[in-house]
């Protein structure tokens, strides 16, 4: 076995990217990737240097008759992602990212119709009673929620594309990185961006409705603000969501896997309470106003949810760093 794959296999049995041996070694990481690849040969000093960050004998790693030993040889294989895969990579993402956008713009939308009838009921504009302006806007509810279910499921079948990188280790051919960092720095300008954009919308969504609450005294202006709200929390939710998909992507490609353990344990625990928590919250929503018939009041479920939202996802990282500190 050759000096290059000597470095390989001890940089996996150590569980290091070739950046961290990079920086251990004060190194580029294209030096790194050169040593791997047989292109180069590090001089002496790096030699005595790998030998000691790998506690093994300048020897073992000089000779090539010497064997490696078992625990070398068990090291698992990771996979060497292209940099055709890594684009198609973070294509996949955006299309998937784009897929749960427009259910998710579709839910936070399924109660605009709703407000809509109801705001022409109180009015008489379409002739339509309190009782007929709510089974419309439930029905209207219950057909965008089933489209957006519709998206939501379509992307399960990117599932198997996303192995390789997200449920496998790997690392990146040579030059795949410099060209990954470089699309990275020119797209993070239109990111931080969209990122302010989508911010402004959520932080002012409210603004509507607090005027009308403070200068109007009818129902159908509350109703009205409330549409608009809807609309621009939905509008700063399709602003984010592709352009963050593809931040993210690269950034995952970036750290080849090397994305935190509690990091991504967070993450699905916040799926699992989301996937729950917003049809529970429709369904309270629905019962609430369908037992009460007040739809000008009942409204007030979603700004509420909402912070609530974000506080029960405070809590989960909460009580995951306690664990983590417990474990230490």
């Amino acid at each position: 076995m050759i000096l290059a794959d000597k470095i390989i296999r001890l940089r996996k049995q150590c569980g290091w990217s070739q950046e961290d041996l990079a920086e251990k070694m004060n190194v580029s990481r294209q030096s790194v990737s050169k040593w791997e690849s047989a292109n180069s040969i590090p001089d002496l000093n790096r030699i005595i240097t790998l030998a000691e960050i790998f506690e093994v004998s300048t020897d073992f790693l000089l000779k090539d008759e010497t064997e490696v030993s078992e625990t070398l040889e068990s090291v698992s294989q990771t996979n060497l992602i292209s940099l055709e895969q890594a684009l198609a990579y973070t294509d996949k993402k955006v299309t998937v990212s784009e897929l749960i956008t427009k259910g998710v713009v579709l839910c936070v939308c399924s109660v605009v119709p709703l407000f809509f009838f109801l705001a022409m009921a109180e009015t008489s504009r379409l002739g339509i009673s309190g009782n007929t302006a709510a089974v419309l806007g439930v029905v209207s509810i219950l057909i965008m929620i089933s489209i957006a279910v519709s998206y939501f499921i379509k992307t399960n079948q990117y599932e198997d594309d996303f192995v390789a990188i997200d449920k496998q280790p790997f690392e990146l051919a040579y030059g795949v990185h410099s060209v990954i960092s470089d699309k990275l720095h020119r797209f993070r300008p239109r990111y931080n961006r969209r990122l302010s954009i989508a911010i402004f919308l959520f932080i002012v969504s409210f603004v509507p409705l607090m005027i009308a609450n403070q200068l109007f005294s009818g129902g159908t202006s509350v109703l009205m603000m409330l549409i608009v709200m809807m609309l621009m929390i939905a509008t700063g939710i399709y602003v984010i969501s592709s352009v963050s998909a593809k931040y993210t992507a690269y950034s995952h490609i970036l750290q080849e896997g090397g994305l935190k353990e509690g990091r991504s344990k967070r993450a699905k625990k916040a799926e699992k309470l989301a996937a729950f928590y917003w049809p529970m919250l429709v369904a309270i929503y629905l019962g609430w106003s369908l037992w009460t018939m007040n739809w000008g009041e009942t409204w007030i479920i979603w700004p509420v949810g909402a912070v609530l939202f974000v506080a029960l996802i405070g809590l989960v990282e909460l009580f995951d760093k306690d664990d983590l500190h417990g474990t230490d």
